[in-house]
């Protein structure tokens, strides 16, 4: 993933991409046991990036000749597949702007908090993300108020109390 993680990087130090964080599945490992996933799912603003109709038209343009192939909505970079994803709407841009720095292999990279990451899978629903939730609170590695207050502002207290009260 180190490599991955570089290009990335270079992605963003070349203007390409703006701030990013992992999220999903990835983004859960560096709070949990890791689980398998088939892809790295990269959140990002596209506001500035590409016009409305392609938006990802500059992540291909600079990932394409150096050797990324696509498949389907991926990009196999390095050996690992990407999805590059929009970080839109009220949850997923507070989950982008308050991402947390960390390393993989002292390679820099930004995560979505704990807090996010269950609140992103609350809103979902899918049965792979609410049972991601359910390892977050058997294990506890998440700070409960920080979480309550995201909850209570994404208008999502509801999904929560049906969760947590298994």
């Amino acid at each position: 993933m180190e490599e991955t993680l570089k290009i990335i990087n270079k992605m963003q130090a070349d203007g390409i991409l703006g701030k990013y964080a992992i999220g999903g599945a990835i983004g859960a490992s560096f709070y949990l046991e890791p689980t398998s996933s088939l892809d790295i799912d990269i959140f990002a603003s596209f506001k500035e990036m590409g016009s409305s109709l392609d938006p990802l038209r500059p992540i291909y343009d600079y990932l394409l000749p150096l050797g990324a192939r696509p498949e389907n909505e991926h990009l196999w970079i390095k050996g690992w597949l990407v999805q590059f994803l929009p970080a839109e709407g009220g949850l997923c841009e507070e989950a982008l702007s308050e991402a947390v720095q960390t390393t993989v292999r002292a390679v820099p990279t930004w995560v979505m908090s704990a807090e996010h990451l269950m609140a992103l899978a609350l809103k979902l629903g899918r049965h792979k993300d609410l049972a991601r939730v359910e390892r977050f609170i058997e294990i506890g590695s998440y700070d409960q108020s920080k979480l309550d207050d995201i909850l209570r502002r994404h208008n999502l207290i509801d999904k929560w109390k049906a969760i947590s009260d298994k």
